[in-house]
């Protein structure tokens, strides 16, 4: 009988912690150290020429140097976008545009980023 008492009284008590409406969050640990950065690629124009034209960008750019005509997206030729944007776009898409980063490398992103860029709105 006691024994059941004890179990009881124990019992009880673990249960009246519950639900007394505190909340506890775990305390981060701190990493010490540095978060490597990817590796800065550089784009290359003449291989992004050929990016942009067996990617698909011809479909929906138009882009002179390329003989583009696509009236999809944006024409680049008046876009004139830099190479950063070109990265962007390419790697994340946006609006109707699909995301290459399944498709393409960093390395031909970077490619077609340093063509379009090189060459929009000249010629």
């Amino acid at each position: 009988m006691l024994r059941r008492a004890l179990i009881l009284l124990s019992l009880g008590a673990a249960l009246a912690g519950c639900g007394t409406g505190t909340v506890t969050t775990p305390t981060p640990q701190t990493v010490i150290g540095k978060v490597a950065a990817p590796p800065k690629v550089t784009g290359n124009a003449t291989a992004g020429k050929q990016v942009f034209e067996t990617a698909g960008c011809k479909s929906c750019h138009t882009l002179k140097d390329a003989g583009a005509t696509g009236t999809v997206g944006p024409n680049l030729d008046e876009a004139k976008p830099p190479a950063s944007l070109v990265v962007d776009r390419v790697t994340n898409g946006k609006g109707v545009m699909p995301s290459f980063s399944g498709q393409l490398t960093p390395q031909q992103i970077s490619d077609v980023a340093a063509y379009v860029s090189s060459v929009a709105g000249k010629g």
